[in-house]
């Protein structure tokens, strides 16, 4: 068989949590599931025109949303909140005022964020996979990428860890996928402990498709996702 399912929504529930935590009646709940997804959509912008530049990037692992009666409440997991506190004198306040006027023009609602620091950034598959996306649209070579964001994962004490890039690589006029692989990632175990995130490099060739699957071991799971 191949492997056509998200491996995180494959796990939904046994070693994954939702991203969103609320109920709603089901008139409601496409308008609140859009909401969501604009939310996410902010706070991707904001680290794309404020933060990400050619010596740093966002590093935002996730972002979970719960909703109250009168209070939609946002957690961003990060590994380098000093990025968005202190980057370029614009704070963590300028980007929860954004999301108001988008979300809440009228004011009848209380929105509040805040910030959650990761212990091991590196373990996280978004925070790397926007790390060799950031090499890759500075043109280095893709195997070299591959090799030192798998030695950045493995200084986190992983179990295994998956990366794929798919597109015209260096450049090259047939597009093609290659991948590199270090210990265990068993994709087809829900009971392993994986992580999954998939993301696009602006590259200069073209967009370059970038999958990054981890496989970290009982004691991550230990604490909540």
């Amino acid at each position: 068989m191949g492997q056509k399912i998200n491996p995180l929504g494959f796990r939904l529930g046994v070693t994954q949590n939702h991203r969103s935590y609320w109920f709603a009646k089901p008139k409601e709940y496409s308008k609140l599931f859009e909401e969501d997804r604009k939310i996410r959509n902010c706070i991707g912008f904001y680290v794309q025109k404020h933060i990400k530049n050619s010596s740093n990037y966002g590093g935002i692992a996730h972002v979970e949303i719960q909703r109250k009666t009168d209070l939609i409440r946002v957690d961003i997991y990060t590994g380098f909140p000093a990025l968005l506190v202190e980057n370029r004198g614009q704070g963590i306040e300028q980007l929860k005022i954004h999301i108001q006027r988008v979300l809440n023009p009228d004011g009848d609602r209380r929105l509040g964020m805040t910030l959650i620091e990761i212990d091991k950034p590196y373990n996280e598959p978004n925070i790397l996979a926007e790390y060799i996306a950031l090499q890759l649209e500075g043109r280095v070579a893709f195997r070299r990428t591959m090799k030192k964001a798998i030695e950045l994962a493995e200084k986190g004490g992983i179990e295994g860890i998956k990366i794929q890039i798919a597109g015209r690589l260096n450049g090259a006029e047939i597009a093609r996928v290659e991948w590199a692989r270090e210990g265990r990632v068993p994709l087809q175990t829900i009971k392993a402990k994986i992580n999954y995130c998939h993301y696009a490099a602006q590259t200069v060739y073209g967009v370059l498709g970038i999958k990054v699957w981890v496989f970290q071991n009982d004691e991550s799971f230990s604490g909540s996702n």
